[in-house]
């Protein structure tokens, strides 16, 4: 078939997003009511905050932020996550960013699937935060056998679904019809299964190792066990989310709220207790839960040294993990020593904390030809030739993901498993290299500036 005929993978992501949500919607009809409180939210943010709803028009993401979601997902073998990486390239997402959660207890490592060229997550900012069970770090030998042995077993992929990734990948895309198939099939993979595939007692072996350990290997498949839609005010999300009957976690992840929000914040409501048939009794299991996350500016190598050493020093000065008990003074240990990070997008952009996306502006463009116009970036910046915003924050936090993790798998659920790190092994099991997220959003700044340039008639390095 002639390329002109295919479907963009911009346009398949974008139908699976929808058909995820739907699906989701229908599973946990919790969602559901998040997704109202989420939509009302921000249309009271639009309405009472002209400068925010202004900077993402700036930025084109006013478009999308109805449409924006992440999904979750943990799969237990080298070949499910290299297969997950050729169904999601049909969808033009790329793994970005490798996440060591071993260090806070969690036994996986992770990267997220996302688009990664500006335009493309324009169209369809939809990602997936995808995690492999790290069999290494089960200590009891026999119980790691047993995962292993049940692992190899199932199969989370249709025939059909494979057959699609085949033909994409020999013919270089999907027509209309495949691609609607495509993602009718691709759904499979991340649906709830009610039935497991192990014992009562086995099951509780697993869960006793650790709860995401019996989540990952005791069924069918990888089910998506979050959608998370975005918000412009989390604090409100968290705030409101009682009265639509929805019991927050007790502790927004990530930095403090502030009046230009930098990276990514997120909170949940706790994982639902749901009705499971194992193979020999009824018994319940606890997994899919609800989150909600805040997006703010793209932090350098600088900015993330310094966003990193101010959290660290919250936490150690709290003395233990933010739980309900000390939520209260978390918060304010967290506003105190967060002070030290400028909330200023020039602040922060003259000291290279964040990454921007630059704009040339209608009198830049009216005053293009004069003869005295400036010719350095700033000089534009300051003339009124050159606006900027900050670049969206397209990924994850290692801290903030552990943190959604235990709060919704229990206090009980605590491990330690020390700093196991190997970007190393879980490329090998991906079957390609992580992208580095610094790296492309320099390049999607770099971007703006060559057309900011070429619309100005000017140069700028």
């Amino acid at each position: 078939m002639p390329a002109h005929h295919f479907v963009s993978p911009d346009s398949i992501r974008t139908q699976f997003s929808a058909a995820m949500s739907r699906l989701y919607k229908e599973e946990v009809p919790l969602y559901g009511t998040l997704l109202e409180l989420v939509s009302e939210v921000n249309q009271q943010i639009l309405a009472e905050q002209p400068d925010v709803a202004q900077a993402l028009r700036w930025t084109g993401e006013i478009e999308r932020l109805d449409q924006e979601r992440h999904g979750a997902i943990r799969v237990g073998t080298a070949e499910e996550l290299a297969t997950i990486a050729r169904l999601f390239a049909v969808m033009g997402m790329l793994p970005v960013g490798y996440y060591d959660l071993s260090p806070a207890g969690v036994p996986v490592h992770s990267t997220a699937f996302r688009a990664v060229h500006e335009q493309s997550l324009h169209i369809s900012p939809f990602r997936v935060f995808t995690s492999l069970l790290r069999l290494e770090l089960i200590d009891d030998l026999s119980l790691r056998e047993l995962a292993r042995d049940i692992l190899a077993k199932r199969s989370i992929f249709t025939p059909r679904v494979l057959e699609l990734i085949a033909q994409h990948e020999r013919d270089g895309g999907l027509s209309a019809a495949d691609a609607e198939t495509f993602v009718e099939q691709a759904l499979h993979t991340f649906r709830w299964h009610p039935q497991a595939t192990v014992s009562a007692e086995q099951y509780q072996q697993l869960h006793q190792q650790h709860r995401l350990i019996a989540d990952v290997v005791a069924f069918k498949g990888p089910h998506i066990n979050h959608l998370t839609p975005r918000t412009l005010d989390i604090d409100a999300i968290q705030a409101g989310m009682p009265a639509k009957g929805i019991a927050p976690k007790a502790v927004v992840e990530g930095p403090p709220t502030r009046r230009h929000p930098i990276l990514l914040r997120q909170t949940s409501f706790k994982a639902l207790q749901e009705t499971v048939a194992f193979s020999d009794a009824q018994g319940s299991h606890t997994a899919r839960f609800g989150e909600i996350e805040q997006r703010g500016a793209a932090l350098t190598a600088k900015g993330r040294r310094l966003y990193d050493r101010l959290l660290d020093a919250t936490r150690a000065a709290l003395g233990g993990v933010p739980a309900e008990a000390n939520a209260e003074r978390y918060r304010t240990l967290l506003a105190s020593h967060f002070a030290e990070f400028p909330d200023d997008l020039a602040q922060m952009r003259e000291q290279g904390l964040a990454y921007f996306r630059y704009f040339a502006t209608e009198k830049g463009l009216a005053e293009r030809t004069r003869q005295d116009r400036p010719d350095t970036l700033q000089g534009l910046i300051d003339a009124g030739h050159v606006h900027f915003e900050a670049l969206v924050y397209e990924d994850f936090l290692p801290v903030s993901a552990a943190g959604i993790f235990q709060s919704n798998l229990g206090d009980d659920a605590q491990a330690h498993y020390g700093s196991n790190a190997n970007r190393e092994a879980f490329e090998a099991a991906l079957g390609l290299a992580v992208l580095d997220e610094l790296a492309l959003y320099a390049q999607a700044e770099q971007r703006s500036l060559q057309a900011c340039a070429e619309a100005l008639g000017v140069t700028l390095a």
